[in-house]
């Protein structure tokens, strides 16, 4: 569990985000990604630590422009899950669960391997329950 101050930390980084997007929603879309930049420097800044959210963040603002060619990229994050995971627990407390992304497996690399997995976030667009039988 993550402790009061991590918690008011992404919202501390996610404001300015946010303020951002609403102003931006007057103006047409001119983003060459997938999520769109605002939306990725969210998700960066709610799964990562603030550092490497904004590195991350940075690098992808400076990405977006004539000389690359944009499409889908999705934030990564490394974790290191154990075999006890919060599904697990949440199957035990309520048998239900909402699910706002996805964690999905990045194709290992060997110079990458150091014992942690990298993963994908993706958002849930749909509303998504998992049930778990009784």
């Amino acid at each position: 569990m993550k402790n009061k101050k991590s918690k008011k930390s992404p919202k501390f980084f996610q404001a300015p985000i946010k303020a951002y997007q609403y102003i931006s929603q007057m103006l047409p879309a001119n983003c060459r990604y997938y999520p769109t930049c605002s939306e990725y420097a969210k998700w960066q800044f709610e799964f990562n630590a603030p550092y490497k959210a904004l590195a991350s963040s940075t690098l992808r603002i400076l990405r977006c422009n004539q000389l690359f060619p944009g499409g889908i990229d999705y934030p990564v994050i490394r974790l290191r899950l154990s075999k006890y995971s919060f599904v697990h627990k949440a199957k035990r407390i309520n048998g239900k669960i909402k699910v706002d992304f996805w964690i999905v497996p990045k194709p290992r690399h060997p110079e990458l391997d150091s014992g942690s997995k990298y993963y994908y976030i993706i958002k849930d667009i749909y509303d998504s329950y998992l049930t778990f039988p009784s």
